[in-house]
């Protein structure tokens, strides 16, 4: 059975599909008892679905709302 450091090693390609079957076997049976390694691979499906989300290209004037909102932030909580 794989340790815990092995499974994260080997996290993303098994996520990519890119495992052997007998590597795939492996971290299947380590998720079958290690509720730790279930929710870090979970966590990864999520992170990897919300950057598959994100917009290519940036948002045009993204900078100058982000400076607005800081300015805003000092006026309403001045130091």
């Amino acid at each position: 059975m794989l340790t815990c450091k092995e499974q994260v090693a080997r996290s993303s390609d098994y996520l990519d599909g890119q495992l052997s079957f007998r590597e795939k076997w492996m971290v299947r049976h380590h998720l079958m008892f290690c509720p730790n390694c279930r929710r870090f691979i979970r966590q990864m499906r999520l992170m990897q679905a919300t950057l598959k989300a994100l917009p290519e290209q940036p948002v045009e004037g993204i900078d100058d709302l982000a400076e607005r909102l800081a300015e805003q932030r000092r006026k309403d909580n001045p130091l």
